[in-house]
């Protein structure tokens, strides 16, 4: 039978984590997502576009993209074993090489348990829709 308690300590540390991640993106604090994100690390957008862990450290780097809002809500965490997902849906606004954007998506994210502790190993994000927060 699991440990209860450790399912929920998981899925607070998910949680921490996912608020750290998003927090990071924001201020595009590649350090901090660096910590975060597995070596192998790939996210698939809605607009099909497919980033790994060095094109998300360089976005970062480059402040290309600056945030004005980086949110999510309606966080919900699941885990079976060494895996956890947490599904919310994020609003994000700010600007892009100079292009003002603001819109909002699902997204679910998956974390793995090595010997490091959690790591975000996967992320896949639902099309843009309009922000209506």
């Amino acid at each position: 039978m699991p440990n209860r308690n450790s399912t929920k300590d998981d899925e607070r540390t998910i949680l921490e984590l996912d608020r750290r991640y998003q927090k990071a993106v924001k201020e595009n604090d590649a350090d901090t997502m660096d910590t975060i994100l597995s070596e192998d690390f790939v996210l698939v957008t809605g607009l099909g576009r497919v980033f790994t862990k060095k094109d998300l450290l360089e976005e970062a780097k480059s402040g290309s993209v600056e945030y004005e809002r980086q949110e999510d809500t309606g966080q919900t965490v699941r885990i079976s074993g060494d895996t956890a997902v947490i599904t919310a849906r994020l609003w994000a606004k700010g600007v892009e090489n100079g292009n003002p954007f603001e819109y909002s998506l699902w997204f679910s994210d998956t974390y793995v348990k090595g010997r490091g502790g959690w790591k975000y190993f996967f992320g896949q994000a639902s099309t843009r829709q309009a922000a209506d927060f």
